[in-house]
């Protein structure tokens, strides 16, 4: 990779993106651009796709859990940094860029189920639409998957999709 900036690894990145910030680990280095977050190994992880990034202090480890589909385990990444500063900063700065709507509709007393509309940092106007229910709540009753049909509609129509 040409015109690394002083200390910055050599990651091979998606084409039209740089690296904004890093940090090494024992297996290689963490790289963010606008776009993604890349792990050793070269797994790629768009912004849009990462439901959870939380920093353990302690053992100074990043865990980061991808989207999936509700009910199924979802990836899941973890990595011991050193000198992660910059590079936790991004990736808070960049996840909470993609949503663009989050929402907790109450089915049963307060629990139900949380909408959240997802959009690329690169500003694609292609939007992802997450479910996430409430422990206790099943997705299969009628008036769980009624009242979660209206409140996505409600949804769609409030952003324009």
């Amino acid at each position: 990779m040409r015109g690394l900036r002083r200390g910055q690894p050599d990651v091979e990145v998606a084409a039209g993106e740089r690296v904004l910030a890093w940090a090494t680990s024992a297996d290689g280095p963490v790289a963010g651009t606008r776009d993604a977050l890349y792990l050793p190994g070269g797994t790629r992880v768009p912004w849009q796709q990462v439901e959870a990034a939380d920093w353990d202090l302690e053992s100074e480890t990043l865990t980061v859990r991808e989207v999936g589909t509700w009910g199924e385990p979802r990836p899941t990444h973890a990595v011991r940094l050193e000198e992660p500063v910059r590079l936790l900063q991004l990736v808070r700065e960049r996840v909470t860029s993609t949503v663009l709507l989050q929402r907790h509709v109450a089915v049963h007393d307060k629990r139900g189920v949380r909408i959240v509309a997802r959009r690329a940092p690169s500003g694609a106007r292609e939007l992802t639409w997450l479910l996430e229910y409430d422990a206790g709540i099943d997705p299969a009753d009628p008036l769980v998957e009624l009242a979660t049909q209206d409140a996505l509609a409600a949804a769609r129509a409030e952003v324009g999709d």
